[in-house]
């Protein structure tokens, strides 16, 4: 866990929750290239192969195992699993997250409880099995990928904004809780980002409406996400706590109004 030339996780084990696409495979990427050592979980076994194939391909350390993160015998299994391979987890990215998306007076009941259960059930499950660990070790790094929908409202996203702005507050409350002993906890916020949980809602009109809000004046990608991951999770990070960075191509910024769009920016998957 300790800074070396070979790597800012040379001694390190990073699990990734929701790794088996999009963000958490860019993101599992990029922590195995800097030399970590990586548990890609995900409730896809095939989505886990396929990143753990390219994590491979470049010879990097992982290993794989499915992860409900909903599901509090599953995150048992995820840990355990990881902890027999090598060694506790060092860092935990909560990127595992699922959305949908209704107008607010017609959204299911049965939508929200689902979305809740995901995006911040089980980024507390998974956040209290690792910190239970790092606080032992008196070493941890927490990076929860929220959205900056936690941050701006957005037309159809009563569950999925909500649900990641109460990432936002777990993160800071992670961080006043585990701080003292060794452990940060920080978000990443994305902006309008292309992944299989956004592509769909991503149509050519709704890209053509985004874009003009974004500064940069283009859609993020997910090793984008991974870049500002990859310093949290670093032990460069130690005086970086229950912060938010928000990557968004400074979409937040710019403050515009909104599309009348059923549209979604950024957030794990």
């Amino acid at each position: 866990m300790m800074a070396g030339g070979g790597g800012i996780m040379e001694y390190g084990v990073a699990l990734v929750t929701g790794a088996g696409s999009g963000i958490g495979r860019g993101v599992a990427i990029r922590l195995a290239r800097l030399g970590a050592r990586v548990a890609v979980t995900d409730v896809s076994e095939a989505g886990i192969d396929e990143t753990l194939g390219l994590i491979a391909a470049e010879g990097g350390k992982a290993m794989g195992q499915r992860l409900d993160v909903a599901d509090a015998a599953s995150v048992e299994a995820a840990f355990a699993a990881a902890e027999a391979w090598d060694k506790p987890v060092d860092v935990l990215v909560n990127n595992a997250g699922i959305a949908s998306l209704h107008a607010f007076l017609d959204f299911p009941t049965e939508d929200w409880t689902r979305v809740m259960a995901v995006n911040v059930t089980g980024t507390l499950l998974c956040a209290q099995r690792a910190g239970r660990a790092m606080v032992r070790q008196g070493y941890g790094r927490i990076v929860n990928i929220a959205s900056v929908s936690g941050i701006r409202a957005g037309v159809g996203r009563t569950a999925y904004g909500t649900s990641k702005a109460a990432m936002i507050g777990l993160t800071r409350q992670m961080a006043l809780e585990l701080g003292p002993y060794g452990v940060t906890a920080n978000a990443v916020a994305p902006g309008p980002i292309v992944t299989p949980l956004t592509q769909a809602n991503y149509t050519e009109a709704t890209v053509a409406a985004f874009l003009p809000m974004i500064p940069a004046r283009r859609m993020g990608q997910p090793t984008d996400i991974a870049a500002a991951v990859a310093y949290l999770a670093s032990p460069e990070a130690g005086y970086v706590n229950g912060d938010v960075l928000v990557v968004d191509g400074g979409y937040v910024a710019a403050g515009v109004s909104q599309t009348g769009h059923l549209d979604m920016a950024g957030g794990g998957g």
